[in-house]
């Protein structure tokens, strides 16, 4: 695994997880309910067994995107770099009142090993937590948040979901998309949008932002 430099997601085409009919059914019971998220397991980097919904999403304020460890170059690279520079920005506010998710495409891919390697390669701090599980919960997951395209060609191609970044609150019922390759200012600035009325300490760090 440590060998494989991917660009690009067409390399793999025969090694990638197909969805089951079970996913399909997933995802109708998941549509049904609009407030509603899987709350599917997921193993984060650092090999925690975590509850996608009652763990990461519950009354919390979130910044999500996806992303597969072994893309080199392009879209996941600079999506990384931008997030890092948010949660430096935002200092100790990540981990206490904002937290950051970063979930594989590949997750048959990126073990808890592999995502805890790429964590450190990138100098990641407390607070961000990548994740990978069952590919069928993946996508449950990826396309619950939207992060997909009503083209199914293009929903195929998993590199066109690593440029955005999901920001919201489950609590207040409130979503938010930001470009993950404007630089990080754009993320900062509908983080700020977001979630400057409910946490009063955001306030006064946008100012210094």
């Amino acid at each position: 695994m440590g060998g494989l430099a991917l660009t690009s997601l067409a390399a793999l085409p025969m090694l990638l997880t197909k969805p089951t009919n079970k996913l399909n059914q997933d995802l109708n019971n998941s549509a049904s309910n609009k407030n509603s998220f899987p709350n599917v397991e997921l193993i984060n980097h650092m090999g925690q067994r975590v509850r996608f919904y009652d763990d990461l999403i519950k009354d919390k304020f979130v910044v999500i995107n996806m992303m597969y460890a072994q893309c080199s170059e392009g879209v996941c690279p600079v999506s990384t770099y931008n997030l890092r520079k948010v949660q430096q920005a935002l200092g100790t506010l990540v981990g206490s009142d904002i937290h950051m998710y970063s979930i594989s495409l590949l997750p048959d891919f990126d073990t808890p090993k592999v995502l805890n390697k790429y964590a450190k390669a990138n100098k990641v701090g407390n607070g961000w937590q990548f994740l990978t599980g069952q590919y069928n919960d993946i996508e449950l997951i990826r396309r619950k948040l939207g992060f997909y395209d009503m083209d199914p060609a293009v929903d195929a191609d998993k590199t066109q979901h690593a440029g955005m970044v999901r920001i919201g609150s489950d609590r207040f019922d409130r979503w938010l998309m930001a470009p993950a390759l404007g630089g990080h200012e754009s993320i900062l600035q509908v983080i700020d949008h977001a979630f400057s009325r409910h946490i009063k300490s955001l306030r006064s760090k946008a100012v210094s932002l």
